[in-house]
């Protein structure tokens, strides 16, 4: 496999590689894509809580049930639990 990076990440990897922390380029990226997979994961959990909120709100509203729960409100609550969890 190829990759192409900017200058900028080029020097960005050569970095991490001179801190003594990681031996080549692979060690760089292959850890690169690990973060980027990790963060997925919980962008994906975040979603799906957020998603199933929705849901309940929506049954709430259709039985005639209000809350003074802000949308603000459930993120903060999802974030925490995602935090939580994780």
């Amino acid at each position: 496999m190829h990759v192409s990076l900017t200058d900028r990440l080029e020097e960005f990897v050569r970095e991490k590689i001179n801190s003594g922390f990681y031996k080549n380029a692979s060690e760089v990226i292959s850890e690169a894509l690990r973060l980027m997979e990790q963060n997925d994961r919980l962008h994906q959990i975040k979603l799906d809580r957020l998603r199933k909120a929705v849901r309940i709100g929506d049954v709430q509203y259709a039985r005639g049930e209000f809350s003074t729960r802000t949308i603000d409100d459930i993120i903060a609550d999802n974030e925490a639990a995602v935090k939580r969890d994780c």
